[in-house]
């Protein structure tokens, strides 16, 4: 099974998001971004650890990591490997076995080892998208447009789909870094593709 390796690019939130947070993983050698929603005690532990930022007293990740550490146990990597009704799933790699967990714990430790954090390509292919600027600078000079050009006056374009539609919202909400709202588009996305399929 294909894996793709990931770099966390930052933690959101929107007043309606009821305390969730979108943590937005970011693929090493590509464009592509993953959007999770996880809890707001998870995103705190992440965003302590990456700042630097030693709680008095241990967060439960904190723990988790001592307790592994006492054990002679070492974590190896982090691996996002299903999503399933709209659920990400993750394994934790730790010297010979593998252990469910939830991606935010998951990833919670991971930045706490300091170990890679891995999507598994079909999962990142179901619910990655790719920013609109990103898409815009990977266009090849030959097909960028001038204002006033010929090219930019076009055909009408046809009424878009109801999947280009969500597409094209969710690539709006993610411009705008309304990641709640870009979640519940591509879960919106995805059952349309499911249906479509």
């Amino acid at each position: 099974m294909e894996r793709v390796q990931v770099d966390i690019l930052g933690l959101s939130t929107s007043p309606s998001s009821g305390g969730a947070y979108a943590l937005i993983l970011k693929e090493v050698n590509g464009p592509r971004r993953l959007p999770i929603i996880i809890g707001a005690f998870e995103a705190q532990s992440i965003a302590l650890e990456m700042e630097g930022i030693k709680p008095p007293r241990p967060l439960t990740h904190d723990l988790l990591k001592n307790v592994m550490d006492s054990l002679g146990v070492s974590l190896n990597d982090v691996y996002i490997n299903e999503l399933r009704d709209g659920t990400f799933y993750a394994k934790l790699s730790m010297d010979s076995q593998e252990i469910d967990s939830r991606p935010s714990d998951a990833i919670a430790l991971a930045v706490r080892y300091g170990v890679p954090i891995y999507v598994a390509d079909r999962v990142m292919d179901e619910a990655a998208f790719v920013p609109e600027n990103e898409e815009a600078d990977k266009q090849p000079l030959a097909e960028s447009r001038e204002p006033g050009s010929e090219q930019e006056q076009e055909k009408p374009k046809p009424k878009l789909s109801r999947l280009e539609q969500l597409q094209q919202q969710l690539l709006e909400a993610i411009a705008k870094e309304e990641y709640e709202k870009a979640a519940r588009l591509r879960d919106e996305i995805q059952k349309l593709q499911n249906r479509n399929s």
